[in-house]
């Protein structure tokens, strides 16, 4: 009897995942697409929690066909998910990770809308449980637009519903050289590479869960995870996007969200040497990626570290960090001439620091949100914003606001 090929093959890679695989699987089994729609590959990574037996015990009781492969461990999740992967059947394949959980329909909805709307990605909403979550991509279901149109860019976890077709076209896996970020690279080329991306945005598709005991992976890892990490996406981004106005586009995620977190508050805390040792990992991601145009889409806080990180100047970066944690920014300082406007973060117009006034300029939303943007007239702004900063400088010391 010739069996028919699965909708959707959903691939859980596990980790020493008990007792969130519990849940885990219960919403594996509430889908509400038919069961012989679904195949579900399962992999155990090694665990010694009792993960592979439970596996086992669901694979027996389950509905729809479970596979489970039980192997020694990987030491990340880009083995159990290029297993899983390799030996998918479906149509569609959707990474699901062991402590998460999948929504109501989720499966249904998002085969649906890909089925519907011709696309080879489709993101179904995530809501966080004892964690964040990204939002700013949920604002309204879209049947088809692509990673230049809207804020996907910000969500490149694996949690989504990929057309296995372009994955095998592509001859696309998990990187398994990379410990973090590895699903960034997958999900950023997929999304380069996909006829359409499909986003539903009216219905929880996915449950992200932080676990209790800490044992999340994206919460471990030294540092220099991170710059590979960043290295790997900006040099994909770099391969794929010809220099220009949408590769720019896409750099400001691997800059805003991997990078330039090494140099916020963490930083006041590390060493010396460890100060050193990310301000010469970052140069070579600097000379290469760091353009014109990545930095006018940052607002003026991230510009001014990442232009410091850029010029190389350790030594001005701790004052404009602590300056930013202690959320005592400076009001708006409004240029006499035309409509341009300055915030004056640390080393404004300081001639021995030198930081070009450019680096200072906001966009009119940015400096809506500072008080003096409304307060007074030119010539207040300028005399308040220069006050505060040069007490800033002068006292070396910023005292958080009460």
């Amino acid at each position: 009897m010739t069996v028919a090929q699965p909708d959707v093959s959903v691939i859980i890679g596990a980790y020493e995942a008990m007792p969130y695989l519990i849940e885990c699987l219960s919403s594996v089994e509430a889908q509400t697409i038919d069961p012989e729609r679904v195949e579900v590959i399962a992999v155990d990574d090694g665990s010694t929690d009792g993960t592979g037996e439970y596996l086992e015990e669901f694979a027996e009781r389950a509905p729809m066909h479970v596979l489970v492969v039980r192997q020694e461990n990987s030491g990340g999740p880009s083995g159990p998910r290029n297993v899983g992967l390799a030996k998918a059947t479906g149509r569609y394949v959707f990474f699901l990770d062991a402590d998460d959980r999948l929504g109501p329909e989720a499966l249904e909805r998002m085969v649906g809308m890909a089925d519907r709307a011709g696309t080879d990605v489709v993101l179904g909403k995530v809501e966080g449980v004892n964690r964040s979550a990204p939002k700013s991509m949920w604002g309204k279901t879209l049947e088809r637009t692509d990673v230049f149109s809207s804020n996907i860019k910000f969500t490149l976890s694996a949690q989504k519903l990929f057309r296995r077709e372009l994955l095998d076209r592509h001859g696309m896996r998990f990187d398994e050289s990379l410990f973090t970020g590895e699903d960034a690279l997958f999900t950023m080329e997929a999304y380069l590479r996909a006829d359409g991306v499909s986003v539903v945005a009216d219905h929880t598709c996915y449950y992200l869960v932080g676990r209790d005991d800490g044992k999340h992976v994206t919460k471990s890892g030294s540092y220099t995870l991170r710059f590979d990490s960043a290295r790997a996406l900006m040099r994909l981004i770099a391969e794929l996007v010809p220099a220009g106005a949408r590769r720019d586009q896409l750099m400001i995620r691997p800059f805003l969200v991997t990078l330039l977190p090494q140099f916020g508050p963490k930083y006041l805390t590390d060493s010396e040497e460890i100060r050193r040792h990310k301000f010469e990992l970052a140069k070579p991601l600097m000379d290469t990626y760091w353009t014109e145009g990545v930095a006018q889409r940052l607002k003026v806080h991230e510009r001014l570290r990442l232009h410091l990180v850029a010029e190389q100047r350790p030594e001005l970066l701790p004052e404009v960090v602590t300056f930013v944690k202690a959320k005592k920014q400076a009001a708006a300082l409004l240029e006499k001439k035309g409509r341009r406007v300055y915030l004056a973060y640390p080393y404004f117009r300081d001639r021995a620091a030198g930081v070009p006034d450019a680096v200072y300029l906001a966009e009119p939303r940015e400096a809506r949100a500072f008080p003096g943007y409304r307060e007074g007239g030119v010539d207040t702004l300028v005399r308040r914003a220069v006050r505060k900063a040069r007490r800033v400088l002068t006292s070396r010391e910023v005292r958080p606001a009460a």
